[in-house]
């Protein structure tokens, strides 16, 4: 009875895994690593810093304007 049933195939999304990556030779990162954690722990990009998921590693990015009015 067990045999009449076919396999699953699963549909979605691909792992969002790669999207941290750029395919081409040589293999090119998007993000930075963590400084604390190493190679493999990239740091996340938000609007105003990059942190670490893993370890709270935080850098703050420069957000000011260039055009300053005086």
């Amino acid at each position: 009875m067990a045999d009449d049933k076919q396999p699953v195939v699963k549909k979605g999304n691909p792992s969002k895994r790669w999207e941290k990556y750029e395919a081409g030779e040589p293999l090119k990162r998007k993000n930075p690593f963590c400084p604390k954690c190493g190679p493999g722990i990239f740091l996340a990009n938000h609007k105003d810093r990059k942190t670490c998921g893993s370890c709270g590693y935080m850098e703050k990015t420069n957000t000011e304007p260039s055009d300053k009015k005086e």
